[in-house]
């Protein structure tokens, strides 16, 4: 194992029955970790919905995985990780989920180009029922992601399970705030996507804040995400369908260098092993270092497939939509 690509367990070569991680079965843990290395990509997929090949979807998802998100993750999370050694903190992925899939996404927005008719065209949510419904299971699930993360049924867990609710909490409160503010109409999509910002910022800091961290980053999280997914996204053009930049890539940055302010005051003395400022300079290093990997692998990779194969359907299947060109199935509905 090096600091930056670990292969000691190479195909689960080293896995048996009896091995152990931490206080958590081999086996277990791996499944884990699968579960986020694959939400990562599926992040991204809702920038670019509507406009890519699903081939060139599943090729780049499955080249994506392997050579930034596995990375990333070894640097942050594996003992000898270069991010791990030097004292980064990231307690379930705001900066290898969460930022390395808000660069990609924006990336990705840039070089396919925007959907037929944006921005002149106004094209609402399919169904603000099923995104309530999608929140809500995203909001359960995370209360996995984040107290699992522990690896026991601990104080930890339990602090990192109540902070998960807090923050996305203050978030989509701060969200619906600004939009009463500025628009008088506070809408339920507002809310929605302002628990998820809240969620995604809260993230990489969730074993290591208490509930008073858990408030100030849901408040500068649904802030700042609030004005990237509108203020900033209508000044740069980019189409990012499902606000993946703004929401996960801005939530992430936001969490991760908050992590070092907050984890000072933190529950249980398990603070900071230097002071804030040093902190926060390492989570900064982290951060632009992800941004960076993120961004430039993901530019190579989109490029190299839209020579190869394509990326994007044509602006037949795009009116048709893809469901019906692609998939020959229509999309649910309410």
């Amino acid at each position: 194992m090096n600091a930056f690509i670990g292969m000691d367990n190479f195909m689960l070569s080293n896995v048996a029955v009896d091995t152990v991680h931490g206080t958590v079965p081999e086996s277990v843990f791996q499944m884990v970790q699968l579960t986020f290395a694959i939400i990562t990509p599926a992040l991204i997929v809702g920038a670019f919905a509507e406009r890519m090949k699903f081939s060139a979807m599943l090729w780049f998802m499955a080249i994506w995985v392997t050579i930034v998100y596995a990375p990333v993750a070894h640097w942050v999370w594996a003992p000898g990780g270069w991010l791990a050694e030097m004292g980064f903190k990231d307690f379930a992925g705001g900066t290898v989920v969460h930022i390395s899939a808000g660069i990609a996404a924006l990336v990705l927005c840039i070089v396919l180009g925007p959907r037929e008719g944006y921005p002149a065209t106004p094209i609402t949510p399919n169904s603000l029922v099923l995104t309530v419904v999608g929140t809500s299971m995203l909001w359960v699930g995370w209360f996995g992601f984040n107290a699992g993360s522990a690896g026991a049924a601990d104080g930890i867990a339990g602090m990192a399970m109540a902070v998960t609710h807090i923050a996305p909490a203050t978030a989509a409160l701060t969200w619906m705030g600004i939009e009463w503010t500025r628009h008088w109409k506070p809408s339920v999509l507002g809310i929605a996507t302002g628990a998820i910002a809240g969620l995604a910022a809260i993230t990489p800091a969730s074993g290591f804040v208490g509930p008073f961290g858990a408030v100030g980053i849901g408040f500068v999280s649904g802030l700042c995400c609030f004005y990237a997914a509108t203020s900033v996204k209508h000044a740069l053009g980019y189409d990012d369908s499902l606000d993946v930049f703004g929401v996960h890539g801005v939530g992430g940055f936001v969490g991760t260098m908050l992590t070092g302010v907050f984890a000072a005051f933190t529950f249980g003395g398990s603070g900071l092993d230097n002071g804030i400022g040093a902190q926060v300079r390492l989570q900064f290093i982290g951060a632009v270092a992800t941004i960076v990997y993120s961004g430039i692998l993901t530019f190579i990779i989109a490029k190299i497939l839209d020579s190869a194969i394509g990326l994007r359907v044509s602006p037949e299947i795009e009116s048709d939509g893809l469901d019906i060109a692609l998939h020959n199935e229509r999309g649910f509905t309410l």
